[in-house]
């Protein structure tokens, strides 16, 4: 039976056409190569947008780093190390915040816009923040001296007594076209007036790292600068910060820094502006009244620290920055200093979280250094019939911060800071010549102001922050201010990411 099967099987083998056999092998080539074809036609589509991702990474990255934070300035902490043009920074959030990155960066990429539906696209995004205080300060704040330090106005002094809306703040930005984006920061003030913050625009990728800045702006030197008043960790500026630059530098004019494509943070950056901030002063010159140079270095240690460090210099030409005094007698004079005003400043931060976003403990150590140097004509009581009486002027003065900031809890921070800046001991032509007497400018006498100051805050979400401060202030040596304050600051809407 077998036998048979087997030559039944051969003779339909024999019969099977020998074309057939062709046809089902030609089939079998062309649907390997429609495989084939489809395969390349994929790998190109896939390389084309790996190179458009990268292209628009680059823009993204030519930044600082940055990541989103609560509204009360307990930013995210990401590694540096890696956070160039074409390589995304990852971000490590101080744990209670570590739900802020659910929050939209506000402010859309240069170039973005094109990728973005019509009706999105180029909208505004708005955020504002609510900021409030109540204040309880033992000595009258109408009193308030920086001793040793010529008053500079803006945000100088301990505010108001008792409940007081702070500094609260309007944001819009958007992309303007696939090239620019822009943003608009204005802040409330207490007294009901409306005063723009920061108004610019940008130019992203403008070349390999680079980014131009054009407009209003709050000046990149140093650490704490650039940083809105609700983004801090304590209620008020260090005294280094108001004492030589009013609170913070405020730029009218044009920006550029560079982010190296190294494996290390590196950032370089200049600025040119007009300079009618202090420590300069309102002209009607043509020229350039304030120029600044920046550089920042940082790096990652291990999978739970990073640190940063920095250093800046920053020229001012005042003419005719005036300020009130009293003379000898007691007398209210106004006194005018032209000249110019030299400062460099030394930033350093460390930032530490086990374990990244889901971490329930972090640190974060600041401080800052700042020396400045200014000399030029100091003239004496402007307004009187003769207009003054000039002298030379030159003074070395210096100052500094430090500060430590722990999250315990994953809602809880607490914090303790300490001021301190030394006034020198300034030339004054006109005392030295003996034409006027020390005591004929009372206010540029010799002293060591300082600080202490401890606080805890409490974020519900990363939207909201209560904060309870006590500080013992000695801006004037001779007495202690002791001060008390609470305050609340709430996140409404789309708010931007805050830098490292």
């Amino acid at each position: 039976m077998s036998i048979r099967l087997s030559a039944v099987a051969l003779v339909a083998a024999a019969c099977v056409p020998l074309s057939a056999l062709a046809a089902d092998d030609a089939e079998l080539q062309a649907i390997r190569a429609q495989l084939d074809q489809l395969k390349a036609s994929y790998e190109g589509r896939i390389q084309a947008l790996e190179a458009r991702l990268q292209a628009l990474q680059q823009r993204l990255d030519s930044q600082s780093s940055t990541s989103v934070a609560a509204p009360g300035g307990g930013e995210a902490i990401p590694p540096l190390r890696g956070a160039t043009a074409g390589s995304p920074p990852s971000e490590r959030s101080d744990g209670a915040l570590a739900a802020a990155s659910a929050v939209p960066d506000s402010r859309p990429p240069a170039g973005a816009g094109g990728t973005q539906s019509a009706a999105s696209g180029f909208n505004p995004a708005i955020s504002l923040i609510l900021n409030g205080s109540y204040a309880n300060l033992s000595r009258d704040p109408s009193l308030y001296r920086l001793q040793g330090f010529i008053p500079s106005g803006g945000e100088v002094g301990p505010g108001e007594r008792s409940f007081s809306l702070g500094e609260s703040e309007l944001g819009l930005s958007a992309s303007i076209d696939p090239t620019f984006s822009g943003r608009l920061t204005a802040s409330i003030t207490p007294d009901n007036r409306i005063e723009v913050e920061e108004a610019l625009f940008e130019r992203q990728g403008l070349f390999d790292g680079a980014t131009l800045r054009a407009g209003r702006f709050l000046s990149s030197i140093g650490y704490l600068n650039s940083q809105h008043a609700h983004a801090w960790d304590f209620f008020d500026a260090p005294l280094v910060y108001q004492a030589f630059f009013g609170g913070r530098m405020q730029t009218d004019g044009i920006h550029l820094h560079w982010l190296a494509p190294t494996e290390r943070y590196v950032e370089l950056g200049v600025e040119a502006g007009a300079g009618r901030g202090f420590p300069g002063a309102e002209s009607q010159s043509n020229g350039i009244g304030s120029g600044a140079l920046f550089a920042h270095l940082g790096d990652d240690i291990g999978d739970s620290a990073s640190w940063r460090a920095g250093v800046s210099y920053v020229l001012h030409r005042p003419r005719d920055r005036t300020y009130a005094d009293t003379d000898a007698t007691g007398a209210p004079v106004t006194n005018a200093f032209s000249g110019d005003s030299r400062t460099w400043i030394v930033d350093a931060i460390y930032k530490w979280a086990p374990g990244g976003n889901a971490t329930q403990t972090s640190l974060k150590l600041q401080g800052e250094y700042f020396r400045r140097t200014e000399q030029g004509t100091l003239v004496h009581d402007v307004a009187s019939a003769t207009g003054g009486s000039p002298g030379s002027y030159r003074s070395t003065q210096s100052g500094w911060y430090v500060q430590a900031v722990y999250q315990f809890m994953p809602q809880w921070r607490a914090g303790l800071r300490y001021d301190r800046l030394d006034s020198g001991s300034p030339d004054i032509g006109l005392v030295s010549s003996g034409a006027l007497s020390a005591a004929d400018f009372p206010i540029l006498q010799s002293a060591r102001p300082s600080r202490a100051t401890a606080m805890v805050d409490y974020s519900l979400s990363e939207f909201s922050r209560l904060r309870l401060q006590f500080a013992a202030d000695r801006s004037n040596p001779a007495v202690t201010d002791r001060q008390i304050y609470l305050q609340y600051i709430m996140s409404l809407g789309a708010h931007g990411a805050h830098s490292f």
